[in-house]
């Protein structure tokens, strides 16, 4: 019997593992699915938290309870990864494999920014993690007034949309509390502008001039100075916080370094961004956020290219050529705030552009424009989260972007 082994289970991981258990022969193939712990979190609902939209129980579930019948699921830490002899290392012993998927995803390293620690947990938080969202809600309940600062640390980093939604949402948090005018709001960023895209940039920026909320760009975090409250940037440029919402560098995971798999000490995967294997493996493929794909680390990416890798390893089993069929689909809702969003849909080649979701002319979701609808888009998302998107069901959305309907220049 041959072996397959996918290191990572969750959203990307846990995804083509079910996709491929209901596509390869149970006789033929046996799948493992390795990850440290049993607690699957719905990661884009950690932003809600602390707006006290949801609570930690909203967003986590049991791995297990979505791993299809059929894959062994084993909850070990991973040591190390070995392309050559095909063996993966955990805590829980050695597994070999025939082929390999690496889903292991991208975590924040808060310690990689000089004195960011010193006041981490304090009058410095994330969103990023659920213990981070859970103490920043606490932060934001007691925060009275003054200078509220989001800074990115640096580019990569997963869902780049994210700290415009927290901005956004600030913006209708301190407003439903009736102290806005008592709180700056401040995004600083290593960006030219809001966004990596210029039209949705113009957007996003109108978005926050009419907020109120200001925003610094160009700031290339150097150190954080917690007793002084500011950050500092290269270039020694400063700016005051009272409170601060970090975005620290996310790197890949620490085994691929070690094993030599990732490019550098950022610790991601050299993948082909059209077909998903790995770059210098053949027995290898890679999904979700800890590949080096030029577009968005985002559930959307996931999803997507999930889809074209999982068709890819079907043609490679049966000594077909794989396809160049990934176009770097990205697709995200973008919370504005007072039960708004907008939508954006882009790919490796087209930008963000006007338009309607998914369905031409007729939406009901609008691109590049705040709705209800897209609102109600994004809450009602989780709910396909759990029982469609990664259990590995079908779903009516094309892995590569449409044109159609969109309004382009």
């Amino acid at each position: 019997m041959k072996k397959l082994v996918v290191l990572g289970a969750g959203c990307a991981g846990t995804m083509v593992a079910n996709k491929l258990r209901k596509r390869l022969d149970e006789k033929e193939w046996s799948i493992t699915i390795i990850d440290q712990d049993d607690r699957h979190i719905y990661q884009p609902g950690l932003l809600f938290i602390p707006f006290g939209v949801y609570t930690a129980k909203d967003v986590i579930r049991s791995r297990s309870e979505f791993i299809s019948k059929g894959i062994k699921f084993v909850v070990a830490e991973i040591t190390g990864l070995d392309p050559k002899a095909q063996k993966v290392e955990t805590s829980q012993g050695t597994f070999d494999y025939d082929k390999v998927v690496v889903a292991t995803g991208v975590y924040i390293n808060p310690e990689e920014v000089d004195g960011l620690m010193e006041d981490w947990g304090k009058n410095a938080f994330d969103f990023y993690t659920l213990d981070g969202a859970v103490a920043l809600s606490k932060a934001l309940r007691e925060f009275k007034g003054g200078k509220l600062v989001l800074d990115i640390a640096e580019m990569p980093f997963k869902c780049p949309v994210a700290p415009l939604e927290f901005v956004y949402l600030a913006d209708w948090y301190f407003t439903e509390r009736g102290i806005r005018d008592q709180v700056e709001i401040r995004l600083v960023t290593p960006l030219p502008g809001a966004f990596t895209k210029p039209k949705a940039t113009v957007f996003f920026t109108e978005l926050i001039e009419k907020k109120n909320i200001k925003i610094t760009t160009n700031f290339d975090l150097l150190e954080v100075k917690a007793k002084e409250k500011k950050i500092v940037a290269a270039s020694g440029a400063e700016v005051e916080y009272d409170l601060l919402v970090s975005i620290p560098p996310n790197l890949g995971a620490k085994f691929l370094v070690k094993s030599g798999v990732a490019n550098d000490e950022v610790g991601y995967v050299a993948t082909d961004k059209n077909t998903l294997k790995a770059a210098k493996y053949d027995n290898m493929f890679v999904v979700g956020d800890g590949s080096n794909l030029p577009t968005s680390k985002a559930g959307s990416v996931a999803h997507f290219s999930a889809e074209v890798m999982v068709d890819n390893f079907m043609r490679e089993i049966h000594g077909e050529a794989v396809k160049p069929e990934f176009d770097g689909h990205a697709n995200c809702f973008i919370e504005t705030g007072f039960e708004k969003a907008a939508l954006i849909d882009f790919n490796y080649a087209y930008e963000p552009l006007p338009g309607k979701f998914p369905l031409p002319g007729l939406g009901p979701f609008s691109l590049l424009q705040e709705s209800k609808a897209n609102h109600w888009g994004k809450m009602m998302f989780k709910w396909v989260y759990w029982n469609k998107l990664i259990t590995g069901e079908e779903l009516p959305l094309e892995a590569q972007l449409n044109l159609a309907g969109k309004l382009q220049d």
